[in-house]
């Protein structure tokens, strides 16, 4: 399980470290290698491979192609999609289309997010923030009550 946060910088080569603490959640099932896609929220998800596979088997395998929606969002989510493994300083290649949809210039706020991790430009992390302005308790009550 990922969790917490860090603030990385990303080399001029597209590459940033995976933290420590969250490179320890990564199982050994994974093999230190990830799957990369656009977020839904102009951020880059980061998959271990075990976890992408547990999502590709559990949700995506069950989408109806033959929806419009549904086609629509596997073509986006899987279009830009890419495969890396950790290199000998325990970092991520970051492919320059997803950099580009997450904005992401030099710094990079990291996230643990619970089955992967969010990489997002810190400036529109914290503008996110700011447009969700319903309060952190309203939200919690709302969907940890499901």
């Amino acid at each position: 399980m990922f969790i917490g946060s860090f603030t990385y910088s990303m080399d001029a080569k597209g590459r940033v470290s995976i933290p420590a603490k969250l490179r320890k959640y990564v199982s050994s099932e994974a093999n230190d290698s990830f799957i990369m896609t656009r977020g839904t929220t102009k951020c880059i998800d980061v998959y271990p491979m075990d976890q992408w596979k547990e999502l590709v088997a559990n949700k995506l395998n069950d989408l109806n192609t033959f929806d419009p929606k549904e086609a629509m969002f596997i073509r986006v989510f899987l279009q830009e999609a890419a495969e890396d493994k950790l290199d000998s300083q325990s970092r991520l290649s970051l492919p320059k289309n997803l950099i580009e949809y997450s904005g992401i210039k030099k710094e990079v706020f990291i996230l643990g997010a619970v089955k992967k991790i969010e990489l997002w430009n810190p400036e529109t992390y914290e503008s996110y923030l700011q447009e969700n302005l319903e309060s952190y308790e309203e939200i919690a009550k709302e969907v940890m009550r499901k």
